[in-house]
């Protein structure tokens, strides 16, 4: 998985690995990095500006209220928030009272809170990407004529696997392009073979097949709207076959 493992011990994929006996290693392929408060005022981005704020991830989340903290920004309590999903904007109760805010939500993808959000055109909304970033977003809000502002709060580097010998795994899950250039960049040699490759969401997908990778597990999908889902499907069929 690469990805940090879940600090919940009732995790679904504790679930899954204990249904299928799987042994299961967290490796976060990227790390992330904030910006200094010093670099994003370079930017020339007044977060005071904006009466909206669109959250693609808790990541996002963290590094908004934190630049917010260190250039002393007090947040107005009349600020909406549009996240991704239920799940992201649930998060935001870390730094503001939930109850007392407007707070819109999409249900997986952007295309989904674009519609929250073009009936809300009169406001402006400010953006926090991570650098680099999904080109659909800012296209999708061009393309909906929205006002707004792209903002770099974080980047996503490439971890360094330094400790790795073996690299011996049946599956590897990616959850963002920047895990697969974080793949090649480790391993320049890697042949995929019988290894079988987990993508979440279609940009990753993408990422898999730009790189003459095979794509085997994808999701969401129609039956599997989560990527537990999606690997207990796969097991399932696998595990079928093998009898």
């Amino acid at each position: 998985m690469s990805q940090p493992e879940p600090p919940n011990p009732k995790s679904p994929y504790f679930d899954l690995a204990k249904k299928y006996n799987l042994k299961i290693e967290f490796k976060p392929f990227v790390q992330v990095e904030g910006v200094s408060s010093k670099d994003f005022r370079q930017q020339k981005i007044n977060i005071l500006d904006f009466t909206a704020v669109v959250f693609t991830s808790k990541t996002g989340i963290d590094h908004f209220f934190r630049v917010c903290n260190e250039l002393r920004i007090v947040v107005p309590d009349t600020m909406k928030y549009f996240c991704i999903t239920e799940n992201v904007a649930f998060y935001l109760q870390k730094y503001i009272v939930y109850r007392k805010r407007k707070i819109f939500h999409g249900k997986a993808k952007f295309q989904d809170l674009i519609d929250v959000i073009v009936k809300h055109r009169e406001d402006s909304f400010f953006v926090p990407l991570s650098e680099p970033h999904n080109a659909e977003i800012p296209d999708l809000l061009d393309k909906n004529n929205i006002k707004h502002a792209i903002g770099t709060l974080y980047k996503t580097i490439s971890s360094h696997f330094t400790n790795v010998k073996d690299f011996d795994y049946d599956i590897l899950v990616f959850y963002s392009p920047s895990g697969i250039k974080s793949l090649k960049e480790n391993f320049p040699d890697f042949v995929q073979g019988n290894i079988k490759i987990a993508a979440f969401g279609p940009t990753t997908a993408s990422a898999v097949e730009h790189e003459g990778l095979r794509l085997d597990i994808n999701a969401p999908n129609p039956k599997a709207p989560s990527m537990t889902m999606a690997l207990d499907d796969f097991l399932k069929e696998h595990n079928r076959n093998q009898k």
